[in-house]
This record gives C-alpha cells, structure tokens and sequence, in this order.
C-alpha cells in the first residue's frame, strides 16, 4: 500500500517534526512512507493535492501553538476540498490545551502530549484501516462530544532519535524533559510533566558525531532549563554530569561549536553560580546567558509559583557579567494579578541590571489554554510603561516582540474568553477529567494529599492543587531570537 504523510515543517513547528519524524525511522514500518515537509501554507496545500493524487492513504498532521491558531483556523478551511480523501491529525501545545477546541476545527483526532508513541501507534492503525477509538494518549469527537483516552506513560529520550537522519533534518538536540516547577503561565509541564528525564551522554554523543558526519559545525540543545541537565529531580544541579555531556559534544563537534544556556533553551536565576559559568566559558562557544527572571516583584513571582526569588535574579547577572559573559534577562509583563506596585518593582529591577550592563528580552503574557492562567485576563500595560519600553528599546537595552504579543494577548483573551471545558464522555477505555485532558498526566499513578481549591481572584473559576509537582517553569511561545558571536 502507497502511504503519504504531509506535515507542516513550518519555521515555529519544526522541532517538534524533528521528534516525530525521528521517532517514525525506529519502525521499519514506515521505511516506504512518503513525508512532505512542508515549508508554509502554500507549500502544504500544493503538496497535498501531490499525494492525494500518488498515494492511496494520505494523513495530514499539523503541530502548532496558541498563537498560531487563527492561521492554522484559515489553513482548515482551504484543506476543506479534501475532506473524506486525507485523515487529519492535529497535536502540540494548543490542541494538549483545547482539545475539543481543535477537533471542532475539522481535525479527525488530536494527539495530546509527548506524541512519539501515540503518533506513531495511530499512523499504522490509520494507515491499516483499524480502529483507533482504544489508543492511549488521543481525543476526538464522537456524536459532536469530545472522547479524551486515558494518556500515555511518559517518553524514554533514549528510544528516539532528536530528529530524522533518513531526512538530514538537523537540530536542536532535546536533552531533556519535564520540569519539577510551578510556573502559573507554562504550557510545558502540561505536556511533558514534572518527572526530569534526560537523553544519555552516549546517546547524545552519538548524534553530534551523526551531524559532524553531515557537515554540521554547530550543537545546541533544547532543555526547559539547560543547567539542569544530569539532575535526579530538576533542581539539585549535577556539575559532573553536565560538564561530561557539554565536554564529549565539543570533543565530538570538534572543530564545530556548542552552545549551552543560549538560545533554544535559557537557565534559571538560582542555578547560575561560579561552577556553572566555569564550564560554560570552558566548552561552550556562546558569548552570552538568557536567564529566566520573568518578574520584579517577589509578590508576582510567588503568586506564579516561580520557585526562585529577586535576590537570584540579581545574583545571577552579577556573576555572569563577571565572568565575561553577557546576560540576556528575560521578563514578562502583563501577568495577572500584577498591580501597578509590582510594574513598578519590575521596571525598578530591570533599570538595576540595564545598569549593571544586562539587556532585558520583554515579553508580554500569554493567556495559554491548559495552564492555570488561562483563564486570567492579562494585565495590560499603560501607557508610560509601553514608553518606558520603547525608549529603552530605542537605546538597545531591551528587544522581544513584547508590542506584537500584547496585541496577540488581546486576541486570545477574546478567544479565552469565550471558551468552556470540553463536554467529557466516557471512553471504550478511559473517563478522562479536566487535569489529563489539559495538563498531560503523570507518568504513575500516585496519591497526592488533600489540598483546598484556590480560587482565582478575577472569580472565572478555580486552580486544582495549585502546588502540584508537575507544574514546570518554562514558557511555550515564539522563540528567543538574537545575536551569537
């Protein structure tokens, strides 16, 4: 059988494509599968009228995040023509949130959470023609209500490879997962959980030879927190093991470049110290550390179960100017239940560092589906603040795309606003509840103490177990961008 796969390998999504795709090359299975990386809307339709044409079975899958909604909401409506020909999948960080929101988009099933497996058991099933209504880890409509199976264990990093060799499809190397954190405003523990898991030395070393042998010079990697590589617990730092990994990929690399603490993937405030920031001089090829402050004020940070204090924040930038490096801040503005007290802390804090020779990456806060915020209204910036903001970007003290996201905020509170918890029914398998369907589940089941609920102060609901362990410290939104040296 004449089997096709279509994906939007667009410039936001591709890394996740990298995982899947990757993850498809460990069965033999699909050694004959056709796979359309498809570059942007145009590219896909084109590509999909291609394969419907060539190949008996077509599925199209679409990965995407929250600000991405309205144009893959524009993208479902040009694939119309090809309804009852093509199986639609839809996954990643907003369909993990929304699922009955995507599938009411024309999706015929969403994978939520970590997709390696579940993708993977679904493209057979589909491609075979079986029935997928038992398969673990999915959601979809049945008689217009949704059906949210019982989730997946957690994915082994070491099953898979970071991106697909058939392809030479190179990047980031994920080296690992989950976030022990508490962060209000993140989407990424409700997809990857509060269980660390870290791909192996030897399983990393072995892909940095894969890409020095592809004539690829430079290594970076993708972690929720990058100095926490190694850790039994994502909090407790393992010098030794991170300093094992980074040394083999120079060694491995050689006479390409690592980079680590940079862009894909920044480190938290408290976790940057002398020994960090030795091996980073020492093996790393970045002129440069994003630290993850995300608020001034101690009040907001606690408010958002942030896990780390100003004080940290402080000292982290000390030291990595210190040490010859420069320190790129990251700070979020618009965080509900910020008052104008914390703005001002916050902007206080920001001139501090912006005097101590920081640059401060501003963003805007993103009311994300399937975190505890989403339901928050942000709050907006006055005028003086967006002054502030602008003068000092002016002066390239500060850069981000904080403007565009505050307009894009304002789009997706509309949207936030209008949405309800998806009607649940029971599954051939699994009766789901709000916290699996939008928070991705714990790899074990585990009993947790009574906790009260906390109701949130716009009144628009209620957080469950605000202080759970699964709850990570990372953003989901549109990547860092800036200069490397």
């Amino acid at each position: 059988m004449k089997k096709a796969l279509v994906v939007n390998y667009f410039k936001r999504n591709k890394y996740s494509f990298n995982a899947l795709i990757g993850a498809l090359e460990t069965d033999e299975y699909f050694d004959d599968l056709a796979v359309y990386f498809s570059r942007d809307e145009e590219e896909l339709v084109k590509n999909l009228r291609e394969a419907v044409r060539e190949y008996e079975k077509v599925i199209v899958a679409l990965s995407f995040m929250t600000p991405q909604f309205w144009e893959i909401k524009e993208l479902m409506k040009k694939l119309r023509e090809f309804r009852g020909r093509v199986f639609l999948v839809a996954g990643g960080p907003h369909p993990t949130g929304d699922p009955e929101g995507t599938l009411k988009l024309g999706f015929d099933v969403v994978v939520r959470g970590e997709g390696e497996e579940t993708f993977k058991e679904l493209l057979k099933r589909v491609y075979e023609g079986e029935g997928f209504e038992d398969l673990k880890g999915i959601s979809f409509l049945e008689d217009g209500e949704v059906v949210s199976n019982k989730p997946r264990r957690w994915v082994d990093l070491n099953d898979y490879p970071p991106f697909p060799i058939k392809y030479k499809k190179f990047g980031p190397i994920e080296i690992t997962r989950g976030c022990p954190y508490g962060c209000f405003f993140c989407q990424t523990p409700r997809i990857f959980g509060g269980w660390v898991r870290h791909r192996s030395v030897e399983n990393i070393l072995r892909y940095v030879e894969v890409m020095r042998e592809n004539e690829k010079r430079d290594v970076r990697f993708v972690s929720p927190n990058a100095f926490s590589y190694g850790s039994p617990d994502g909090k407790r730092l393992n010098l030794e093991k991170l300093e094992d990994m980074i040394k083999g990929a120079k060694e491995a690399i050689n006479p390409g470049r690592v980079f680590l603490g940079s862009f894909p993937s920044e480190v938290r405030p408290e976790h940057v110290n002398e020994e960090t920031l030795r091996i980073v001089k020492e093996y790393a090829s970045n002129d440069n550390l994003v630290i993850g402050a995300q608020s001034g004020s101690q009040r907001v940070l606690k408010l958002c179960r942030r896990g780390h204090g100003v004080k940290d924040v402080y000292q982290a930038v000390k030291l990595t100017l210190k040490s010859g490096l420069k320190a790129n801040v990251d700070f979020i503005f618009g965080l509900p239940g910020e008052e104008e007290e914390d703005v001002r802390e916050t902007l206080k804090v920001i001139e501090d560092l912006m005097r101590m020779g920081a640059r401060i990456h501003a963003h805007f806060f993103l009311p994300l589906p399937g975190t505890p915020f989403a339901e928050e209204e942000p709050k907006w910036l006055s005028e003086d603040v967006r002054r502030k903001l602008r003068r000092w970007a002016s002066k390239g003290k500060v850069y981000g795309e904080w403007r565009k996201q505050e307009g894009l905020a304002r789009r997706m509170w509309d949207l936030m606003s209008s949405w309800s918890p998806p009607t649940l029914v029971k599954s051939p398998v699994h009766k789901p509840s709000p916290a699996n369907v939008y928070y991705g589940i714990a790899p074990k089941p585990r009993v947790e103490p009574e906790r009260p609920l906390v109701r949130r102060e716009a009144g628009k609901g209620r957080v469950e177990n605000p202080n759970d362990p699964c709850e990570g410290c990372t953003k989901v939104e549109e990547s860092h961008r800036y200069e490397e040296q």
